[in-house]
C-alpha cells in the first residue's frame, strides 16, 4: 500500500525565484513518514530510534512556491533492523504548468539501541506493522486517501 501525504511548497522551501530547494524533498518525505508512523501508532517512540543511513533521490522537475505536493511513500523492504522506503514526490498542476513527478527515490533507516548506538532488531510488534505494510505493497492494494 502506498501512503499519500499532501502538503504545499512554502516560501522557506524556495530560492528567491520561488523554485524549491532540492533539500525540500527530504522535508516532504519525512513529513509523510511521520504521518505514516503516527498511523501505525508509533509516533512518539519511532523517530528517536531510527536514524537515516542512506538517501537516494532522482530530481526530475522543479516545484514552485504555493504548489500543492503529494508525497507517496511505501515500505519496500523490511530487514531485521532496517527499513527501506521508496517515495515519489508529485507536484499538482499549477499556475499554467502541468502536474509533474518532481522526485523519486528511496532511503534506509536502521533501528538502534539508544544506550549503545548499535543496530538492534525490531520488536515483534513493530516488525508486524512493517511487514503488514510491505505485504500490502506486494499485493498491490490501492493507496490510502491523502492526508
Amino acid at each position: 500500500m502506498t501512503f499519500s501525504y499532501r502538503s504545499r511548497v512554502e516560501w522557506m522551501d524556495t530560492d528567491a525565484a520561488g523554485i524549491y530547494h532540492n533539500s525540500t524533498v527530504v522535508r516532504f518525505v519525512e513529513s509523510a513518514e511521520a504521518a505514516l508512523v503516527r498511523e501505525w501508532g508509533l509516533g512518539s517512540v519511532y523517530f528517536p530510534r531510527v536514524p537515516r543511513v542512506r538517501y537516494e533521490v532522482d530530481f526530475m522537475a522543479p516545484l514552485y512556491f504555493g504548489q500543492e505536493v503529494t508525497t507517496e511513500l511505501s515500505v519496500a523492504r523490511v530487514g531485521s533492523s532496517s527499513l527501506r522506503f521508496d517515495f515519489t514526490v508529485r507536484g499538482a498542476a499549477f499556475d499554467g504548468r502541468e502536474a509533474v513527478v518532481a522526485a523519486r527515490g528511496s532511503y534506509v533507516v536502521v533501528h538502534i539501541d539508544r544506550s549503545t548506538g548499535q543496530a538492534c532488531a525490531w520488536s515483534p510488534e513493530w516488525a508486524e506493522r512493517f511487514e503488514g505494510q510491505l505485504a500490502s505493497v506486494r499485493e498491490g492494494l490501492s493507496p490510502n486517501s491523502a492526508r
